[in-house]
């Protein structure tokens, strides 16, 4: 563990996970007293938290800390790999605002982004 690669994956744990539930280092640090910068350093693996640290990260994810140690626990609950912070932050916007949708208006807009896509100057 002292290579470095298992800071990195806590880092990026935390990224990720923040990114999904749509909120951004500011929410955390709103809700942890951590300041940005520092949350920064963590999640690009610069920094190791203590594990009292981890804890308040952990409870403002409203996450079990535990889930900072699972192997590769976010790949598999995002059923993803490769998603950019851009994609991660847009996929979440999307299923926040569609839990509000009913059966027919989600498959309508399916139908749209699918349209939108077929026609898009790459």
């Amino acid at each position: 563990m002292s290579d470095g690669t298992s800071t990195m994956k806590i880092g990026t744990t935390i990224r990720g996970h923040r990114l999904q539930k749509g909120l951004s280092q500011g929410d955390i640090e709103k809700k942890t007293g951590l300041l940005r910068c520092y949350l920064s350093r963590v999640e690009n693996g610069h920094t190791v938290p203590s594990l009292d640290t981890l804890s308040k990260i952990a409870q403002a994810l409203d996450l079990p800390i535990a889930q900072f140690f699972a192997e590769d626990s976010l790949n598999r609950e995002l059923n993803t790999q490769k998603l950019s912070d851009e994609e991660l932050r847009f996929l979440t916007q999307i299923r926040r605002y569609s839990t509000n949708l009913n059966e027919s208006d989600r498959k309508l807009l399916l139908a749209m982004v699918k349209k939108f896509a077929a026609t898009a100057v790459r």
